[in-house]
């Protein structure tokens, strides 16, 4: 949990879901206990702040109540109770304002040691916390916020510092006349906005803004402007000076001396002088012979004044004055690392391209670094657009042009010259720009190389190799393949970023926007945009006329309605399609084919699934294939699947035409292909420790589906595509039960998206063999790793498909082969087996499964499966057939579980299926673990599954079977070993991703940690399994409700008894509202716990009513039977005490009751089902002794004999007459 505080208070989970805090009194408390994270606030200051100094009546009990209801809304562990105050469970920097208070400190430290660059980075996304005011729902912010807004001020001032330094100044002044406007006081801001005026050559806005300050500091204080203001005020008075001239060369050829014939003199080093606009450099000696020098072309820049160019803008060298950068007309946001990474590049190669999609920002990064970085090249950075050009062979031209320079054979009249004009072409422009260049000390931004490739590559290798002191910066789709090449790919904008180019950009076009009016769809709209600079600002301009909101909801028709952006801008940047259109109309046309088929992919894609199910096989090879879907499930990254063999069975796309002959993608190829569309950056290439996965931008991938629907064989790619999956299920199923199952299990997780949309066009498509093999083969990973809608969803939609398979009488013979041995046609009892085992994966994860028996159709399912799946046949043996005993529960003929799993045990040994015959056996040892008879059996089948899972290398299973032991153990007080089994199972099952099985082991951890004379570790940990439960939701509620009974016990024992039954009494009414209803066997337990804690708390006639209903409702639910039939009697010893503290409130009480009390503790000490954890046992102990002082010794002996005979139902029957 995060909280923030700069601004609304907000306490947001770890996935940026904020949670409700309902009433300005809540956020109050909240504001002031995570204004000291970690700390103790007595409730003295917290009435005080939260009231604001005019408490309530009862002031103490409203602030439990007011702490109680943020403990239900953040969790119990998040606020603690700590002698006579709170403590807010967080780490400081789990809070907004100490976050942003390192953030500013570590960005001061960066700028005192001159790196403007990170000094941005981090001072940018220190004030980008900030939301509102601080402690905006603080009654009284008082000196808090005083202090907290001071420094949010200096650290705006200490980044502006940083964009100047940076030369920024132009972008970074209308942020700073409306600070200097606000805080006309502030001498250094004053200061820094008259430096960046200065730094923008606005010098006579300086001077005026310099006589402003002096006004206000006159006319308000008194006073005249301090020492930095004064010297800034000097600096601006002294006159430019001219920049000293070179002396011209002692001697040397002029190009217009050089021989005819003899090309272009060497050229002299350039002249600066000074002219009628300025101090200009003079080029007209340096061009080569045939040359002019354009000035309006190169927009040179003056000169640097001298009294402040030794420094810059802060204190990094000046902008070098030459170079054709033009001025930025919106500001730079984000890209700081880039920006960085990128300087980094340029100071250890000549040739750094930049490569990405389009929109990404890669000539702006240019720009942006071409500027940071123009100190180091002496002659400038020259900006290169290529976009115009369409010809290749006008390339050198073009960055002519750039450079300020026109070609103008000299012809002289001549016949010569004439035939000079005749023969000039690209390469003479080449060879003249080389010569250009040769000696002078350059960068060149060749921008948008991507139509003009071969071209660039070209050019930019001949000119690093013919003028060692030049580099050349590329941005392009596709690296230049050029030698020593580096190439820098830019990623999009990550989520923070790309919020705050949302919010700058969108209030540049509607006033008074802000992304705090609508974070969810701003969010929304920046994931779903991909993170790309031009798709924010193109949906920035949207705003003018629709909210985020409306934005988000319409980004399925993207192309249509990102469109008019800048009329400034390209043609292809002015619409999201165009941006597109673009790169399609680049690539060649096998590499459209493969893109647009790459559409049917969904969370990316390997290289071998993009073999199966883009390419087009020979047609001879595929009918010579047959029906065959081969799967070799060898140790490679990826099961080998043939995906566009004929089809197996009859499906809805079996009558797609082949692929028309001019789109035809060969096996072999599809690698080179993938590999270019990477390249081109229309593929993004992830590295794996499985190998390497691909992926599209949600954009791109929208465009390619476009250009697939219009191709037409959208259906036969999706074939292809469910196929594919389809085997690789089949190939991964089996895998996920052995040694190796890690690997397969987070291939599964990498392939889930691919996995339901096969399931979503298979089910669409009425397809339903192919459905019915990918839930199948999808179903024991959504288990283990917790996917509860895709367990509930997908299997209730396929069966859908089909008819009821139970309705049938079974036919009884034997079927050798599961599901998923062979791919379809599914055929006969095969293909009502199939059907049949996903009706009951589909019953098996339903949210009511305590209460099964109580649905018609489900009792009669559970019949039918006990009687379909006798123990001698094969399929017995594995599923459905292994769920057998489940029939049992679904039908509510508890009787014959243990039968039921006795004969699936014997099943599994007659028919050698290791893993099912370990699976039943962990499961027939938990359902005997709370039999004291059955103890032993229970161990001896844990300690025979625990072999053979570890035999076969199924952690998961073995996690399993450390969970049953570690019951079994103390349910036999071997609370040691408890805890060893406990923790090991905890680390299998975390390794194995099976988290949802963590809680309940972290509970009984706790308990058996407890027992063994470590309660306070055991309260930590029994805490963190309840919150994990809490976490995972229905999957482990049962966990969860189980973990805070058995606390509320440890409380209760250890002098805690308020917080123990706040806690229950909390539990009770969540379970009220769980979506599905709490089976009785559980409601009765939380019910009696209550009861137990309200009568040791001072009430034990209403304890005792409630705690015998709850005994009555727990003991009388169907599942008591198997499950636990001895259950109640563990509440025995809870009757007993509240009888004696009625005995000892009500002195008239009936002995009777006393003896009633003797009674049940003399039956539960003999039908116990499980050992009597420690402190538990001290209680029963001190109930003991006082029934012996208010019975006597004798008395006490002959009441307690009185329980010798008693079975469960009258111990029972016992604890419920309380009268």
């Amino acid at each position: 949990m995060r909280y923030t505080i700069l601004g609304p208070t907000q306490a947001l989970r770890d996935d940026g879901d904020p949670v409700a805090l309902a009433g300005g009194r809540l956020r109050a408390l909240l504001t002031a206990l995570a204004l000291r994270p970690g700390r103790v606030v007595g409730a003295d200051a917290l009435i005080d702040e939260v009231w604001d100094g005019e408490p309530p009546a009862g002031a103490v009990g409203a602030l439990q109540a007011l702490v109680g209801r943020l403990r239900r809304v953040l969790g119990h562990e998040a606020v603690a109770s700590v002698g006579g105050g709170y403590r807010l469970q967080a780490a400081r920097d789990d809070v907004d304002l100490y976050r942003f208070e390192r953030l500013a400190e570590e960005g001061a430290r960066a700028l005192a040691d001159g790196d403007p660059v990170k000094a941005a980075g981090l001072l940018g996304d220190a004030l980008a916390l900030w939301r509102g005011p601080a402690l905006a729902d603080l009654p009284d912010r008082g000196t808090a916020a005083v202090r907290s807004e001071a420094l949010r001020l200096d650290t705006r001032r200490q980044r502006l510092t940083a964009e100047l330094a940076l030369g920024r100044a132009g972008q970074v002044l209308p942020e700073l006349a409306e600070l200097a406007a606000a805080h006309p006081l502030d001498e250094p801001l004053r200061a820094l906005h008259i430096r960046a005026l200065r730094a923008a050559g606005r010098t006579a806005e300086a001077l005026t803004a310099y006589e402003a300050v002096r006004r206000d500091l006159a006319d308000r204080l008194g006073a005249d402007p301090g020492d930095e203001l004064r010297r800034l005020h000097a600096e601006l008075l002294r006159p430019a000076q001219p920049a000293p001239s070179a002396s011209p060369p002692a001697s040397g050829t002029s190009s217009a001396a050089a021989p005819s014939g003899a090309g272009p003199a060497p050229v002299p080093e350039a002249a600066a002088v000074r002219g009628p606009a300025g101090p200009y450099p003079d080029r007209t000696a340096e061009v080569p012979q045939g040359w002019t020098y354009d000035r309006t072309r190169a927009g040179a820049a003056p000169a640097a004044d001298p009294q402040h160019a030794a420094a810059g803008a802060g204190g990094l060298p000046p902008k070098a004055g030459l170079g054709n950068a033009r001025a930025r007309l919106t500001s730079f946001v984000g890209r700081e690392r880039d920006l960085a990474a990128v300087r980094q590049d340029l100071a250890q190669g000549r040739l750094v391209t930049i490569t990405g999609p389009g929109g990404t920002g890669k000539t702006r990064l240019s720009q942006e670094a071409g500027d940071l970085v123009s100190g180091r090249w002496a002659d400038g950075v020259w900006y290169a657009e290529l976009a115009p050009v369409s010809d290749p062979r006008t390339l050198p031209e073009a960055v002519i042009s750039s450079l300020g320079l026109r070609e103008t054979l000299l012809h002289h009249g001549s016949a010569a010259g004439a035939a000079l004009a005749a023969e000039a072409g690209p390469r003479d422009a080449a060879r003249q720009l080389i010569d250009y260049c040769t000696g002078r000390e350059l960068l060149i931004v060749l921008d948008n190389c991507e139509h003009v490739v071969d071209a660039a590559a070209t050019l930019a290798e001949s000119l690093l190799a013919s003028c060692p002191r030049l580099s050349v910066l590329a941005t392009s789709r596709e690296p230049l393949g050029v030698p020593g090449e580096l190439v820098r790919p830019l990623d999009p904008l990550p989520d923070p970023t790309a919020l705050r180019l949302l919010a700058d950009r969108g209030a540049a076009a509607r006033p008074g926007f802000s992304v705090e009016d609508d974070p969810v769809a701003c969010a929304e709209l920046c994931r779903r945009l991909d993170g790309l600079p031009l798709a924010i600002e193109l949906a920035a301009a949207r705003l003018r006329s629709l909210s985020p909101r409306q934005l988000a909801d319409r980004l399925d028709d993207r192309f249509r309605l990102l469109t008019g952006g800048s009329r400034t801008l390209l043609p292809r940047q002015q619409t999201l399609r165009a941006v597109v259109d673009w790169s399609w109309d680049l690539l060649d046309p096998a590499e459209r084919v493969l893109l647009r088929r790459l559409a049917v992919f969904r969370g990316g894609w390997t290289l071998d699934a993009v073999e199966a199910v883009c390419a087009d096989p020979d047609p001879a090879t595929s009918a010579a294939a047959g029906p065959a879907h081969p799967v070799t499930a060898h140790a490679g990254p990826a099961p080998s699947v043939t995906a566009h063999a004929a089809p197996a069975h009859p499906g809805p796309a079996d009558r797609e035409a082949a692929a028309a002959p001019d789109d035809r993608i060969a096996p072999p190829d599809a690698a080179a292909l993938l590999a270019s569309l990477v390249d081109k950056s229309l593929v993004l290439a992830d590295q794996g420790d499985d190998g390497t996965r691909y992926r599209m931008l949600e954009t791109i991938s929208e465009y390619a589906g476009e250009r697939l629907d219009a191709s037409g064989e959208r259906a036969r790619i999706e074939r292809h595509h469910v196929v594919y999956f389809r085997e690789y299920v089949r190939a991964a199923d089996p895998k996920l039960r052995e040694r190796g199952q890690l690997v397969w299990f987070d291939r599964l997780e990498r392939e889930h998206d691919n996995l339901r949309a096969a399931l979503r066009r298979a089910v669409d498509g009425g397809d339903e063999q192919e459905a019915l093999l990918l839930v199948i083969g999808c179903a024991w990973f959504w288990e283990v790793r917790n996917y509860v809608s895709e367990r509930t969803h997908w299997p209730a939609a396929v069966a859908a498909l089909g008819p009821d398979p139970f309705t049938e009488p079974p036919a009884l013979v034997p079927v050798e082969r599961g599901t998923l041995d062979d791919p379809p046609p599914l055929e006969g009892e095969r293909l009502i087996e199939a059907r049949r085992q996903v009706h009951v994966i589909e019953m098996s994860a339903r949210d009511d499964e305590h209460d099964w028996w109580s649905d018609e159709r489900t009792v009669r399912v559970g019949l039918a499966l006990i009687d379909t799946y006798p123990p001698h046949l094969p399929q017995s043996a594995r599923q459905p057939g292994i769920a057998r005993a489940f029939g049992a529960f679904f039908s509510g003929d508890f009787d014959r579980v243990h039968e039921l799993l006795d004969e699936t045990v014997a099943c599994c040994r007659r028919f050698g299926r290791t893993w099912e015959l370990a699976y039943v056996l962990q499961l027939r040892a938990k359902v005997n673990n709370d039999i004291s008879e059955r103890l032993d059996a229970s161990l001896a089948d844990i300690g025979e599954s625990r072999r053979l899972f570890e035999q076969i290398g199924d952690e998961w299973g073995t996690a399993e079977t450390l969970s049953g032991e570690a019951e079994a153990a103390g349910n036999m007080g071997d609370w040691h070993r408890a805890v060893l089994c406990c923790r090991e199972g905890i680390a299998l099952a975390r390794k194995v991703g099976a988290h949802q099985h963590v809680p309940v082991l972290a509970v009984r951890l706790g308990e058996a940690l407890t027992s063994t004379g470590d309660p306070v570790e055991g309260e930590r940990v029994m805490r963190e399994g309840i919150t994990d439960a809490e976490r995972f939701g229905s999957a482990s509620y049962g966990a969860a409700f189980y973990g805070r009974v058995q606390l509320a016990g440890l409380l209760s024992r250890t002098g805690r008894l308020p917080e123990a039954l706040e806690l229950i009494e909390r539990t009770v009414e969540e379970s009220k509202e769980h979506d599905s209803p709490v089976p009785g066997f559980v409601s009765g337990m939380l019910g009696g716990m209550k009861g137990y804690l309200l009568g040791r708390s001072g009430d034990p006639a209403g304890g005792l009513t409630r705690l015998a209903e709850g005994v009555g409702e727990m003991n009388g639910h169907p599942l008591a039977r198997v499950i636990a039939p001895r259950v109640a009697i563990v509440m025995a010893p809870g009757v007993a005490e509240l009888l004696v503290l009625l005995a000892e409130a009500e002195p008239g009480v009936k002995p009777e009751r006393l003896e009633r009390a003797a009674v049940l503790l003399s039956a539960h000490d003999r039908l116990r089902p499980v050992a009597v954890p420690p402190l538990e046992a001290r209680d029963i102990e001190r109930t003991r002794d006082r029934l012996r002082a208010l019975l006597g010794e004798d008395g006490y002996a002959a009441a307690y004999a009185g329980g010798d005979g008693l079975g469960v139902g009258e111990t029972v029957a016992l604890m419920r007459d309380v009268d």
